[in-house]
């Protein structure tokens, strides 16, 4: 197999997650139009809420942060990766089949559990209704994320990485045809939820068989493989519970201030666009490539990884941390303020936003740092790193609510995430050449962190000269449009000028081996 180049499938699982996330917001904007915000619109959001919490602990989350470095060491070295891969597919169709149909039958008490205001009204029995359509998803997306985990060990991530463009599209055309034959709204959505897990598991079934791995539903078995992979992924479960308790906090917070859960998410949805574009992107790359690599005992390629994804996330990251710092105010403005969110919204939700931006390059060097962990098949420590952020996380949010309100929320996540960062790079110091910074990364941040305070300072200034036309209803576009292309041509400028980029970079990243 060819080894691929890291910018290159950076590049291309970026470009299809923000692909994901533009028709996201189209399908979004439809939802909106369609139901509103009324008992339909609420009971949909919790039902599909439910399988999306439980595939990050069997599919996209615990169980692929096992299988992925166990499955590309058995491709690097040679062994039998499909029957491994066909045992552990099996194992996870028998566990999720059996949590489908417990959830099924306690649907009522899994809603109540979500959205305890629904009692006692229409909310509670359509929920139970959407949400025993949509729960058998979990299966098809748990099975499709294994297959995507494949796929990515063998370097192939497009199918993989246009999967949630095809969840999407299936509800778009699906609020069209309810619309177009007048069926009723809520269930053609709820439908096209099992309908798009087909479509993704499809999708990346005929990627795999291409790639050389027709998988098949075996007899499950457990092996000593499986053994090791239950051992490896029990913390990342855990791990992942922790995560929902840091959500969690950061909700219960919120609900004491008028507001301020909607404040928080408008603001958590912009900065998670540059998050989810490039620290998706890192995870799903670096993983596999860190794994083979360590496999073969290349030090110096794992080494070259390492620095490269490191480099790649902070030149991207700081800068966008940087630039939501500063016009976190016009964005909001701009973007959010009509109808029902009116200026007395902005001015929370701006501070919000800039406090997260503040944290963006924490959140996204976690992407980088975990899979030094997962690749050598280390997620213990991980998971006591998540406990020690989890609790500095409950004890800012609940302990400096009562002095500066509802952002303490935000804060508490911005710097649990930097103490997240600062555990796993501390600890990393004993994995040895391969997760040190190479002379290359050590030359380049102090430029990404000089180009970006350069732009940081002109979006400043050209903020000030745009003044009022940021908020004038016929020029706040246009004017937010200046502003951003001007910032961005100023930190494009700034690190050719300073050397924190060059474009043979690119043009080598984007080669194969």
């Amino acid at each position: 197999m060819r080894p691929v180049r890291l910018v290159r499938g950076f590049l291309t699982v970026g470009g299809w997650t923000l692909a994901s996330r533009v028709v996201g917001f189209v399908r979004d904007v439809m939802i909106a139009a369609y139901v509103g915000a009324g008992p339909v619109a609420e009971a949909y959001f919790v039902a599909t809420s439910l399988p999306n919490m439980f595939r990050r602990f069997f599919g996209e989350g615990a169980f692929n942060t096992a299988f992925v470095p166990m499955f590309a060491k058995k491709l690097e070295g040679g062994e039998d990766a499909r029957a491994f891969a066909e045992t552990a597919m099996a194992g996870l169709a028998l566990v999720v089949t059996a949590v489908t149909a417990v959830a099924m039958i306690a649907m009522p008490w899994l809603v109540l559990a979500m959205a305890s205001g629904f009692a006692g009204d229409e909310r509670l029995a359509l929920a139970t209704l959407y949400g025993r359509i949509c729960f058998p998803y979990i299966l098809l997306i748990s099975l499709t994320a294994l297959l995507s985990g494949l796929l990515n060990a063998g370097g192939r991530f497009i199918a993989a990485a246009a999967a949630p463009v095809m969840m999407n599209l299936v509800l778009i055309v699906a609020m069209l045809a309810a619309d177009r034959f007048g069926w009723d709204m809520g269930l053609a959505m709820s439908w096209s939820t099992p309908v798009a897990g087909v479509v993704q598991l499809v999708l990346c079934w005929v990627a795999a068989a291409r790639m050389g791995f027709p998988l098949r539903l075996v007899r499950p078995r457990l092996t000593p493989d499986i053994r090791r992979l239950l051992a490896i992924a029990g913390p990342a479960v855990l791990a992942g519970g922790v995560v929902q308790v840091n959500l969690l906090v950061g909700r219960q917070v919120g609900s004491f201030f008028d507001g301020a859960i909607a404040w928080l998410t408008y603001a958590d949805r912009l900065y998670q666009l540059p998050l989810g574009v490039v620290a998706i992107a890192i995870g799903v790359v670096l993983l596999p490539d860190l794994s083979r690599r360590l496999k073969a005992g290349d030090v110096a390629g794992s080494r070259h990884a390492y620095s490269r994804g490191t480099e790649f996330a902070l030149f991207l990251t700081v800068p966008a941390g940087v630039a939501l710092m500063v016009i976190a105010d016009p964005l909001i403005s701009v973007l959010f303020r009509r109808g029902d969110f009116d200026a007395a919204d902005v001015g929370p939700t701006a501070l919000a936003l800039a406090i997260y931006g503040a944290g963006l390059p924490a959140f996204t060097l976690q992407k980088v740092l975990q899979p030094l962990y997962f690749a050598r098949e280390d997620t213990r420590r991980p998971f006591r790193f998540a406990v020690h952020a989890m609790i500095v996380n409950a004890v800012i949010a609940v302990g400096l609510s009562p002095l500066i309100g509802f952002s303490a929320a935000a804060l508490a996540t911005t710097l649990a995430g930097w103490t997240m960062v600062a555990q796993l790079g501390w600890h990393s110091r004993d994995m040895g050449e391969a997760a040190r910074w190479d002379d290359r990364l050590r030359r380049r941040l102090p430029r990404i962190l000089l180009a970006s305070g350069v732009m940081g300072a002109a979006l400043w200034a050209l903020m000030g000269w745009l003044g009022d036309a940021l908020y004038a209803p016929g020029t706040r576009y246009a004017a937010l449009a200046a502003l951003i292309g001007g910032g961005v041509a100023v930190y494009a400028v700034a690190s050719l000028a300073l050397g924190a980029f060059r474009p043979s970079d690119l043009k080598a990243g984007l080669k194969r081996g």
